[in-house]
């Protein structure tokens, strides 16, 4: 079916359509103005880590051409942007007082949101540890929580009075299972009992600074935490006993003690060889468990799994790099299917009705639960025309077609009666794909890394419409 043959869009007044970006990915400055290095940072400049040895030490210069870039978030009509604030620009070494100058430039960020009628959505926390905690054990050492926690206050106290909705964690899944399981993020360790301990102080540091946040702000804003769902689908003989495995490791390390305040029992057999979950201490679900205005919800694909015969070569078909580590501790026996097409230029398969299925999973799990899509996208290879003027096209039906056929997912979704309170198309502008380096494309607006040219790509016009037709107007300053 093609965009045009697509049902008509249609969704409430108050349903937020915006876009979405991460700090390491598209500020750059990387050592200017007081930042000190992150995980990210080390982990870029170590040879072989990302394609070509790309690194996000200019990434598309967004630190540099802020104004510009709210201009064209303008431009676009969005009704809310999420972006991330790097830890390490406001505390160089992830401890001590705050640096003067980082907090400044993501106040200058909101305040220029709020004067072109956006709603400022920032995430605490999308994947740049500061070097220094790193050092110290990283996710797997207790205190980092703390130090987080920390942290929280102090960009609390400084926007709190100013940002729509906070979300304390992205994908806290890719920290722990890819950071120091599978070795394919930053810092890029190997060891499966790290991992789980990395999930657990992750969580809890979400806890810790939902309180701290909940202490300062006076504006009345929501709470969220995002998390990158797999959508799991079954093959084979033991099929569903793959599929529990993984949606234990995937989903329920998280939406079990952030929505029920406890862990799968099942998770913590399938693990018992790897770790006896020790470094759950007492009161850590309690306060873990807190209430959530919104939960966030990350899809770009979905996953098939089954059981490993143990003869045949164990497919790895997971969507993630494989650099010799795994990212699913407790569960060799389970191998990772390749998904029928079509694929995005990352090879993940495109289904919008896996979307549609996951919100209504989530909705049948947590009836009361609050959902907003905080990410959904797709890299395709992206080629600039000219045109005889000199002007600059970019024609991307393939994500036209795939945000088109997501955002029907999302309205068939709430007309089911699932309490969807908005989506972010993933990504704003083109930018650093992490251990892929500047090789994968995701915006919707083009990025020339060289010139630092932004150019408006199909997708970019063709969301613009739809947020203009469906969205009502929103006052950037009040909550959802």
């Amino acid at each position: 079916m093609t965009t045009a043959q697509q049902p008509p869009l249609s969704f409430p007044a108050h349903f937020l359509l915006g876009s979405a970006t991460a700090a390491y990915q598209i500020e750059g400055a990387a050592d200017e103005d007081g930042r000190g290095p992150s995980i990210w940072d080390t982990f870029s400049h170590t040879p072989g880590k990302t394609w070509n040895g790309d690194t996000g030490d200019i990434a598309a210069d967004h630190y540099h051409r802020l104004e510009a870039d709210l201009d064209l978030m303008a431009s676009l009509g969005l009704r809310a942007y999420r972006f991330s604030i790097a830890w390490p620009r406001i505390q160089p070494t992830g401890r001590g007082p705050a640096n003067p100058k980082g907090l400044d430039f993501y106040s200058r960020l909101v305040e220029g949101l709020l004067a072109r009628d956006i709603a400022p959505v920032a995430t605490l926390y999308h994947w740049d540890l500061p070097q220094a905690l790193e050092d110290e054990g990283g996710w797997t050492n207790r205190a980092t929580a703390h130090a987080f926690a920390d942290y929280a206050r102090i960009v609390g106290e400084a926007l709190g009075d100013r940002v729509a909705i906070w979300t304390t964690l992205n994908e806290p899944w890719c920290s722990a299972y890819l950071g120091y399981g599978s070795g394919a993020h930053a810092p890029g360790r190997t060891d499966g009992a790290a991992a789980l301990t990395a999930v657990h102080h992750l969580n809890l540091a979400h806890g810790l600074a939902v309180e701290q946040l909940r202490a300062v702000t006076t504006n009345d804003p929501q709470y969220s935490i995002t998390l990158n769902f797999h959508v799991l689908r079954g093959k084979g003989e033991g099929a569903e006993e793959a599929v529990r495995r993984i949606d234990a490791l995937a989903n329920r390390a998280f939406t079990e003690p952030l929505l029920r305040g406890r862990y799968p029992q099942d998770l913590i057999e399938d693990t018992a060889g790897i770790t006896d979950w020790a470094f759950v201490e007492d009161g850590d679900l309690a306060r873990i468990h807190q209430p959530l205005d919104l939960l966030g919800v990350n899809y770009y694909a979905t996953t098939t799994v089954g059981l490993w015969d143990g003869g045949a070569p164990r497919q790895n078909n997971d969507g993630h790099k494989d650099v010799g580590g795994s990212p699913w501790p407790g569960s060799p026996q389970v191998e990772f299917h390749a998904t029928d097409g079509p694929h995005t230029a990352m090879g993940w398969n495109i289904d919008p009705d896996g979307l549609e299925e996951l919100l209504l999973d989530l909705h049948a799990q947590f009836p009361g639960q609050p959902l907003v899509i905080t990410e959904n996208g797709a890299a395709f290879e992206d080629q600039v025309t000219v045109g005889p003027d000199g002007s600059h096209a970019v024609h991307d039906p393939e994500r036209v077609d795939y945000i088109h056929r997501h955002l029907a997912a999302a309205q068939r979704a709430l007309a089911a009666g699932v309490d969807l309170r908005g989506y972010f198309v993933w990504s704003l502008m083109d930018n650093f794909e992490w251990g892929y380096g500047y090789s994968k494309r995701f915006g919707i607006v083009h990025v020339d890394y060289e010139t630092q040219r932004r150019t408006l790509k199909d997708s970019a016009l063709w969301y613009r419409d739809v947020v203009r037709e469906h969205s009502g107007a929103v006052d950037a300053s009040l909550t959802l």
